[in-house]
């Protein structure tokens, strides 16, 4: 950044302040966020902010925008109340959500928390939409206030319309809308069919959320005409599938004979959706139509959450460093004093606090706002002051202007890539990290690697690298292919990493509620790294045919990636 453009970003500051009493004091002289601003009599402009808070964002924005380059949404600050803001935590931070009893627990629990001093509650939480809507507290002093602006409303609000994840899966501009609707035909079929017919696909929905994603593409936009012909398609399918025998009567199945012969030529659709939210929506043979439209809104809801699972160490560090360095530059052309930088030093010092593994306060990862904050400042160290080591760890790094890498590096990755990319001996050695080997089969735990050489550094990266990769953390389900002919059991391959088996008292209940949906026996086989079946789990647990066993390869009628 040059003088010239310094000076230029400087004085549209001044150009701003100058129409009002305070001047450049203004943010010093507030006793709180909501004192009142004076204008000048010769004040010329119509979109001058005329609150606190509105000058403020502007004032930053100026900063963030001027000087740095960073894109964002529109903002729309609401400052709420900390029992509105128990509320949002029950919503997930969204403005328009309809009436669940899950909701309604989540809110009591977080309430019942907050007045028994067991958590406190976020200083501010913001939403990926256009505009981008964040949330302050009205318990936040002048400087948090500026600070949460900060944070929110230009880091979160650039990482969301910046990041390749968010870009993909995500649209802001259609969010809310896409809300209401869902809101208001959850209200309709409450009406039409009753809310407990309602209530028991929601249940449904929700415990398959995680499932209901397109993980790898979004989906390509259909045309209405296209969109008719596969609906036409589908309801062919359906009606070739449907045996009224079989669907009546209890007890052992009919021969295949005796079902409709054409059934065996029956191919899926090429244009298959990846996500088992849309999978049944399409093709449970007993649903509804008005349960199949729900199922598909529920499953764009739940593809909106989708990249928040895989960034949180990217985008709490890139909010983090933006919030530091936006408030030191508020702090070096004097429009915040002494008082108020030893305030933020303090909050921020508090935001990046790691505690150490053996601390109570320890939950067995990083802090992402820590880990993330170092990350992205020790690129613009290796860019700016790159030592021998960087020079062998990171050559493409050293020399670069840092702020179009760092944009690179936020735009580009996702929190397992980024940690295998950018993750350096320095920071490595500034959290002591180490990697511990645990195998079931061992009776003692090992140290397989620290930070004191490059093969133990490569080594803990990788390690630290897999902690966020999503199939480590969520199961990697498949729907390998179901039954046309005889039972119509459903089939979902869940391939295993690390070998870690599913969870059989929770997988028991999620299938129930996949029971609840397909109507027909549904099964779940997991698989190792060689597609041989570890184990398997079904509903009901006496199905005719559970498919291959435990040992044996897993075989395929149709197969789905999750």
């Amino acid at each position: 950044m040059t003088q010239e453009q310094k000076r230029d970003y400087r004085k549209e500051i001044e150009d701003l302040l100058s129409n009002y009493e305070d001047g450049w004091d203004i943010f010093t002289k507030a006793q709180d966020w909501s004192h009142p601003i004076r204008f000048k009599p010769d004040a010329k402009g119509h979109d001058l902010p005329d609150t606190w808070l509105g000058l403020a964002d502007r004032v930053i924005s100026i900063i963030a925008h001027g000087k740095y380059g960073l894109d964002t949404y529109p903002n729309s600050i609401w400052v709420i109340t900390a029992e509105q803001m128990l509320d949002a935590y029950s919503s997930v931070g969204m403005p328009v959500n309809y009436d669940h009893w899950s909701i309604g627990k989540q809110r009591v629990q977080e309430g019942k928390n907050y007045n028994a001093g067991r958590s406190g509650l976020a200083y501010e939480i913001v939403i990926n939409s256009s505009p981008s809507i964040a949330y302050c507290m009205t318990s936040n002093t002048t400087l948090m206030q500026m600070l949460v602006i900060a944070h929110a409303s230009y880091g979160h609000n650039s990482f969301f319309k910046g990041n390749h994840l968010f870009r993909q899966f995500t649209n802001a501009e259609t969010i809310i809308d896409e809300l209401e609707h869902l809101r208001d035909s959850i209200k309709k079929y409450e009406d039409l069919y009753g809310i407990d017919e309602v209530e028991a696909l929601l249940d449904a929905a929700h415990a398959l959320e995680n499932l209901g994603v397109n993980r790898y593409t979004k989906p390509k936009k259909r045309t209405p005409q296209e969109e008719a012909k596969r609906r036409a398609d589908l309801e062919e399918i359906r009606l070739q599938n449907v045996n009224h025998v079989m669907d009546t009567v209890r007890g052992k199945p009919a021969p295949a004979d005796d079902f409709n012969k054409s059934s065996s030529n029956v191919t899926i659709p090429a244009d298959l959706e990846e996500n088992l939210l849309k999978f049944l929506a399409s093709y449970a043979p007993h649903l509804k139509e008005w349960e199949r439209d729900l199922l598909r809104q529920l499953s764009d809801k739940a593809q909106y959450f989708y990249p928040q699972r895989q960034t949180q160490v990217m985008n709490e560090g890139w909010a983090s460093f933006w919030h530091y360095t936006l408030l030191n530059d508020l702090y070096d052309l004097d429009l915040i004093n002494d008082k108020m930088m030893l305030e933020f030093i303090d909050s921020h010092a508090g935001v990046l606090f790691q505690p150490d593994h053996d601390s109570r306060y320890y939950n067995g990862r990083f802090n992402p706002y820590a880990l993330g904050f170092a990350i992205y400042q020790d690129i613009k160290r290796i860019c700016e002051n790159p030592t021998e080591e960087d020079r062998r760890w990171f050559p493409d790094l050293v020399g670069k202007e840092w702020l179009p890498t760092l944009k690179e590096a936020m735009q580009d990755y996702k929190d397992e890539s980024f940690v295998l990319q950018y993750l350096s001996p320095k920071v490595m050695r500034d959290f002591h990290m180490f990697a511990v080997h645990d195998d079931e089969a061992d009776d003692e735990l090992e140290i397989s690697a620290i930070h004191d050489d490059d093969a133990g550094y490569k080594h803990v990266r990788r390690v630290l690298a897999s902690q966020y990769r999503l199939g480590d953390i969520e199961p990697c389900i498949e729907v390998a292919g179901y039954d046309y002919q005889d039972t119509r059991m459903l089939t979902l391959r869940h391939k295993m990493f690390n070998n870690k088996p599913l969870d059989k008292d929770n997988t028991t209940r999620v299938l129930k509620h996949l029971h609840y949906l397909w109507k027909h026996p549904v099964v779940v086989h997991s698989v190792d790294e060689e597609d041989t079946v570890a184990d398997t789990l079904a509903i009901p647990r006496a199905a005719k045919d559970e498919g291959p066993k435990v040992g044996e390869k897993m075989r395929y009628t149709m197969h789905l990636t999750m």
